[in-house]
């Protein structure tokens, strides 16, 4: 067999003679390409001449030809590869490499002459390029296999894009087609595809923070071409939070925010930890509960109506110590995205919004790292190849030692107390093929606390996950996901009365998803899929500690449910101007024994005494089912490529709700699941909003506004008892809501200045009504919730000094949350009473908080072991001395009004960073 190829001058005269008409008859049986080549010369006077390294012998074939024609027998065995061939001189075989031999400028043909000489003349001429550009690729690709009949005007070209060092998928980077307008993006998964002019250009990838380059291209045909793309060694000049390269207008779906984890290190934070979760609640539409609590409200909705996903798996309480860090790991946290509008149809099971939290992958090329010191919490990331250029790990620590401050206060009650947490998270990464790749991620978190208290609580979440990601061909590629989440509490009580016990609550579930993604053409880009969770709740379990303990040991009855969907969604666009994404989400919830369920008068309040009868159900017996249709439809329309205006409608479910009396969300705080006596949540909500980018980009503008109705939302009646309750339905109230607001967004994204300025106006209601006055509240009139707080403003500046050293500050103002207020007392019968106002008529003082920073970076020397970063901030500056509650105690007759505030000083950190 020839290992080398010839190069031919022949006149035209010649190739006359390569019409050669020989026919042959040959069995090939599951044989190589090579090895089908070689039985050709063995069986006819034929011989080839090619480059051994063109052959891909992965193909396998099996063919029986009886007496048929060379040219057939060539184009069945180079059918589905890139290989060309020509004879010439009757019996020599020459192949090409995606290009052709053409043996005549001009062929037979029953198009026109002029049609004939675009086709052949114009297209295959001789391309001679330029090479100026020194990040410009030196050698022209070729795609695809040319063809002298059926060309078309464009062709697809798709393929992956990935770190050239850490081997990871590169999402959102941008190839533009040079001089031709055309471009495109990769996805979450950094695979991309569009359609490109036939014949010579030039593709140009561009990503804030990676090496722009240009590579040169020939597209004969359809096909594939993966990129491997540096990252750009120089320091980001402005820190801000930010989409895209014009995102914010090109994106159909609405009410999208996408935190930035490397833009967010200078903007001053509580004892000096980086706390994404707190940077989330300066966007419009996010607001917190308030400091000590450990959940935020979002449009308007209740905190358990958000839905934390960590690499894809449930994370109950995303907060250590009662709110006031966050339990998410900035060092080790890729992408942080906050859907509060349109949520996409993959997602479900909440009503407001969806906090979709993704971890890094591991390089697979350099071992790095990252670590920070404050006085109160210390944070380790490191990232470790295991195999090069396939797999590697990364592993986040972080942990307080906050008791030494306690010690410190005057209050000898306090200095008893005791505060910790932990949380650790690892991540490893799998290359396979460029096809296939594999993650798996585990994750725990614990928290400790006694605060002049006789009992300790402790809490902790636990989450493992695998996923497998597989490209099935260039317009289609999968995910299948696999995890398990679990949330627990526990409290020991040791008193002085013989009551010591020790109380258990934990929820565990696992679930299982199948994402699909299909780019069917340039208009229409379809994902579907399903996906399973199984729910295991253990509501809550008491026994006494100790021997001398008089507490009687208790067990509520275990919970079990079964939430099943069905998901597809259509990103489609009509033109340039008008886009549309359409999803739907089919929901199948099922509640499962063993258990006991009450059976109440239709006619009756419930409570024990309208109790008819108590259904038994068997172990995983189906006893009540609720299912629906969730619907979701965004579209945009852009005036022009600076102005675009969106408008959304979708409908949601959620079948689990959580169970506080509080004013405002602890760990100790349960779930519960939809049962035959308790309904599912819904809510549907509409939005509308402009969205303007001004001077090139410099300047981010937005105005949205939503509405939103609810159904079956969740309240207590007076001095309900909700922890080691077995009948909760007896304990709880369900009615109608809505919320309503606007959010108005300024943000700059570049220059010495840079920032954002972000405002909402929002509005939240429940109403309460029966035909029973035990289950009517206000009257049954609508009512403000406890979170809700009309303003909200925020401002997030950062002033570049020089490129090391900056100053950055943020403001907070919120309306004060509802509260109902004692308004008056009466006697009766000899007794002392008190009257209240209406539902939280009045409100507690406004909130508002002013944080200031200074921020030093190391030098920007490249020859040196690591990166250091110092920063130096102020928490609460003004010392405001912010009520985050306002209770009542009645004293000698009297009633007085108290408030509780966590931060009333101001509270200076110094932390320190270092990055190698």
């Amino acid at each position: 067999m020839k290992k080398t190829i010839f190069i031919f001058f022949f006149s035209f005269f010649f190739q006359i003679s390569a019409q050669a008409q020989e026919k042959i008859s040959l069995k090939i049986d599951n044989q190589t390409l090579e090895e089908s080549i070689n039985l050709i010369e063995t069986n006819s006077q034929f011989k080839f001449f090619y480059i051994t390294s063109w052959i891909d012998n992965s193909i396998r074939i099996t063919e029986n030809f009886i007496d048929t024609d060379v040219k057939i027998i060539l184009s069945k065995l180079f059918d589905n590869t890139d290989l060309n061939y020509f004879i010439f001189e009757e019996t020599k075989i020459i192949l090409t490499k995606n290009s052709k031999i053409h043996s005549s400028l001009y062929v037979e043909s029953t198009v026109t002459k002029d049609t004939v000489t675009e086709l052949y003349i114009e297209k295959t001429k001789p391309i001679y390029t330029t090479n100026n550009d020194s990040n410009t690729t030196n050698s022209v690709i070729k795609i695809g296999k040319e063809s002298t009949t059926g060309y078309r005007n464009e062709y697809r070209l798709s393929g992956y894009v990935t770190n050239k060092t850490t081997k990871t998928p590169i999402p959102n980077l941008v190839l533009l087609i040079k001089d031709k307008n055309i471009f495109t993006s990769t996805n979450d998964k950094g695979y991309y595809s569009f359609r490109i002019p036939f014949g010579y250009n030039e593709i140009e990838t561009i990503l804030l923070g990676y090496e722009k380059s240009t590579t040169r291209v020939i597209m004969y045909n359809n096909g594939t071409l993966d990129f491997s793309i540096n990252e750009n060694s120089q320091s980001l000049d402005e820190v801000v939070i930010e989409a895209n390269v014009k995102q914010n207008v090109k994106a159909v779906i609405s009410g999208v925010n996408q935190i930035k984890i490397e833009e967010v290190k200078v903007v001053p934070q509580v004892l000096g930890e980086r706390d994404l979760l707190k940077i989330a609640t300066t966007l419009p539409g996010v607001v917190s509960a308030g400091e000590g609590s450990d959940g935020v409200n979002v449009r308007g909705g209740k905190t358990d109506q958000n839905l934390f996903l960590l690499d894809k798996s449930v994370l109950y309480n995303p907060t250590h110590f009662l709110g006031l860090f966050s339990a998410i790991n900035p060092f080790t946290t890729k992408d942080f995205n906050v859907y509060k509008g349109n949520v996409p149809a993959e997602f479900g099971g909440r009503i407001s919004s969806v906090f979709d939290i993704s971890t890094k992958k591991s390089s697979v090329e350099e071992f790095s790292g990252e670590a920070s010191l404050s006085p109160v919490t210390s944070n380790v990331a490191l990232n470790i190849p295991i195999v090069k250029e396939k797999s590697g790990l990364i592993v986040g620590v972080r942990s307080t030692y906050s008791n030494w401050l306690l010690k410190l206060v005057k209050d000898e009650k306090l200095k008893n107390s005791s505060a910790f947490f932990f949380d650790a998270i690892a991540k490893y990464n799998h290359i396979i093929n460029k096809n296939n790749s594999i993650t798996a991620s585990g994750y725990y978190s614990t928290d400790s606390y006694s605060i002049a208290s006789d009992s300790t609580n402790t809490y902790n979440n636990k989450i493992l996950s695998a996923d497998w990601n597989h490209r099935f061909n260039d317009k289609s590629y999968g995910n299948l996901s696999i995890s398990n989440s679990s949330y627990n509490f526990t409290i020991d009580f040791e008193g002085n009365a013989n009551k010591n016990f020790k109380l258990d609550y934990k929820i565990d579930e696992v679930n299982v998803k199948l994402k699909m993604n299909y780019d069917y053409s340039a208009k229409h880009k379809f994902d579907y899929g399903i996906a399973t969770k199984l729910y295991n709740v253990n509501p809550g379990t008491i026994n006494p500690k100790g021997n001398e303990s008089i507490i009687t040991s208790f067990n509520v009855q275990k919970e079990r449910a079964l939430e099943s969907a069905a998901f597809v969604s259509d990103e489609f666009s009509i033109n340039k101007k008008l886009s549309f994404n359409f999803g739907a989400r089919y929901n199948v919830y099922a509640a499962l024994g063993k258990s006991k369920q009450r059976i109440y008068k239709a006619d009756s309040p419930i409570n024990d005494a309208s109790v008819i009868r108590i259904d038994e159900y068997k172990a995983n017996e189906v006893y009540k089912t609720y299912q629906g249709l969730s619907l979701r439809f965004s579209t945009r329309y852009s005036i022009n490529e600076e102005l675009s205006i969106k408008a959304s409608l979708h409908n949601s479910y959620q079948f689990i709700h959580r169970l506080t009396n509080n004013t405002l969300a602890t760990p100790t705080d349960t779930w519960k699941l939809s049962d035959a006596n308790i309904e599912p949540q819904k809510a549907i909500q509409a939005s509308l909003g402009i969205y303007k980018n001004i001077d090139g980009d410099l300047f981010e503008i937005s105005l949205e506004s939503y509405y939103k109705q609810y159904e079956n939302i969740i309240n207590y009646k007076v001095g309900a008892s909700l922890l080691l309750n077995e009948f909760i339905e007896t304990e709880v109230l369900q009615g109608p809501g809505k919320s309503y607001g606007v959010e108005f967004l300024l943000r700059k994204n570049k220059g010495d200045l840079n920032g954002w300025l972000s405002y909402s106006y929002s509005r939240s209601f429940l109403k309460l009504d029966s035909n029973f006055p035990t289950e009517r509240v206000n009257g049954g009139k609508d009512f403000p919730t406890n979170y809700d707080k009309p303003h909200n403003l925020n401002l997030i500046l950062n002033y570049k000094l020089t490129k090391r050293f900056s100053l950055s500050s943020n403001f907070t103002f919120q309306s004060g949350r509802p509260i109902t207020y004692p308004s008056g007392k009466y006697s009766q019968g000899g007794n002392n009473f008190i009257l209240y106002s209406d539902v939280n008529k009045y409100r507690v003082p406004n909130y508002y908080r002013l944080d200031i920073g200074f921020n030093a970076e190391g030098n920007h020397k490249l020859n040196k072991i690591g990166h250091s970063f110092w920063n130096f901030s102020i928490y609460n500056v003004l010392g405001r001395n912010n009520p985050y509650s306002v209770f009542f105690v009645t004293e000698n007759g009297e009633i007085k009004a108290y408030q509780s505030s966590i931060f009333s000083t101001p509270i200076p950190t110094i932390t320190y960073n270092f990055k190698f």
